[in-house]
């Protein structure tokens, strides 16, 4: 059985979306559990109409919900140990749950996450991963919003944590890794970004393909598995692909009703028409999974409806049932083993040269 536990309150609608949302993923996938936190009075008697979490559910009581416009750091001092999205993060903490997902204050669900579970030893800080489509499928692009700046350091942490997600969930046995960048020359891009990619090939990783830099219209080809970036210019890639494509589908609405032979032109073509808004639908890929923590903690859109959420949890459902937690532990025991021996070797290099200059 994988167990998931839920934020029943987080989000704009809070239990009226979340507990249908469950009910949905309960019936595509049997084997998942859930361990559910809110408020009893609300929560309750939604749980109890939905005759498909009979048996699959645990519920838990909570003093207290997160707002949505609370600040981490406030969340953080009022809701430690008492808040519906506390108790579900603590609940893969204490070994009760194999993931965690909320759809609540995206700053306080990470400080609350980062303070309970921990980074990983070996990881400075934890990013968001997003799964994106494109037109060869799917890919990963993080950090999308967990950390403003990166340091070369940090980016190679990052391709290390998308390479083990892509592994879990796109099937991809040797991922490919690209870093974004204003440009593929190597001669191009911030310091930081060029001395990133030169640790990615130096430490020649068996569990990636380091394709090298890539720009912004790779994303959407799907050029690479894993694009790698950080935390402000990821945000701002995602949202703005979002919004394009809602941007694109009131386009396609307006112009389908301009006319009568527009109208009869879109009865003709429904078919590739419900293909495209099926492609284009931003809840299927709805969900950001909070990386580089002794834990798997996934955040839907505060504002998606049942379909949205159920998304996010059966993308935690994946991240659990493939194990990417071990993936990345062996990931990055194999980067500082790597990282280990280059800078041994350096230093090996640099005391040769030195016995020769000094015999001279």
């Amino acid at each position: 059985m994988t167990r998931i536990s839920v934020d029943a309150m987080g989000g704009d609608h809070g239990p009226e979306v979340v507990i249908p949302a469950l009910a949905r993923v309960a019936e595509r996938r049997p084997d998942a559990t859930f361990l559910v936190f809110g408020q009893a009075a609300i929560v309750q008697p939604i749980i109890e109409k939905h005759a498909r979490l009979k048996g699959k559910v645990k519920f838990f009581d909570s003093e207290i919900a997160i707002r949505m416009d609370e600040k981490p750091s406030q969340a953080l001092r009022q809701g430690r140990g008492k808040s519906s999205m506390w108790q579900a993060i603590e609940a893969v903490k204490n070994g009760e749950a194999d993931v965690c997902v909320s759809a609540g204050n995206t700053g306080a669900l990470m400080a609350m996450a980062t303070f309970c579970l921990r980074t990983r030893p070996g990881i400075s800080r934890p990013a968001i991963a997003a799964l994106w489509p494109t037109v060869k499928g799917e890919s990963i692009v993080l950090d999308v919003g967990a950390t403003i700046g990166a340091d070369a350091r940090q980016l190679v942490d990052y391709a290390i944590l998308g390479a083990a997600m892509a592994r879990a969930t796109l099937g991809a046995d040797k991922p490919t890794v690209g870093l974004l960048n204003v440009g593929t020359e190597e001669i191009k891009g911030q310091e930081e970004v060029k001395k990133a990619g030169q640790m990615i090939k130096e430490a020649q990783l068996s569990s990636l393909t380091y394709h090298g830099f890539v720009e912004g219209n790779d994303i959407g080809k799907g050029t690479v598995d894993v694009v790698v970036t950080e935390g402000f210019s990821g945000n701002i890639a995602l949202k703005t692909a979002e919004g394009t494509a809602r941007q694109i589908a009131q386009y396609l609405r307006e112009a389908m009703s301009r006319s009568l032979l527009s109208k009869m032109g879109y009865v003709l073509a429904r078919g590739a028409f419900n293909r495209l808004r099926e492609r284009m639908d931003v809840r299927k890929v709805n969900g950001g999974v909070f990386l580089g923590l002794n834990g798997i903690v996934v955040k839907s859109h505060g504002g998606a409806d049942e379909e949205g959420f159920a998304a996010a949890v059966e993308l935690a459902y994946d991240m659990a049932r493939n194990r990417v937690m071990e993936r990345i532990g062996h990931d990055i025991d194999a980067f500082q083993a790597s990282d280990a021996a280059h800078a041994a070797s350096i230093a090996q290099d640099d005391a040769t040269s030195t016995g020769k200059q000094e015999e001279k």
